[in-house]
């Protein structure tokens, strides 16, 4: 992805950005954002610049390999006390509102 179609966030872009969002921003907010926006594009045309040419994809910055713990049966709730704090319920089953 090339970033030279978006040259520098405007006022405007944020305060677009902003309502798509659906978050409700101050003047002073809207001018701060318009900034920081414009700081991480501009680091992100940087990187743009670089010769990556031959360097292996990094997929995290640490080897890691998971450390699962092993599965152990232990006890669980009975189906009491699963449903003790449940504001309804029907013969045993939660009941939930419906959605469809």
């Amino acid at each position: 992805m090339h970033l030279e179609s978006l040259k520098i966030v405007s006022k405007e872009r944020t305060e677009r950005l902003a309502w798509l969002a659906k978050i409700d921003l101050t003047e002073q907010e809207k001018e701060e954002l318009t900034v920081q926006l414009n700081r991480i594009l501009e680091s992100a045309r940087d990187l743009e610049k670089l010769d990556l040419k031959g360097v292996e994809p990094t997929f995290g910055v640490i080897e890691m390999t998971n450390n699962l713990r092993e599965n152990e049966e232990k006890p669980c709730l009975s189906q009491k006390d699963a449903l003790a704090n449940a504001s309804k319920t029907k013969d045993g089953y939660f009941v939930a509102p419906r959605i469809v």
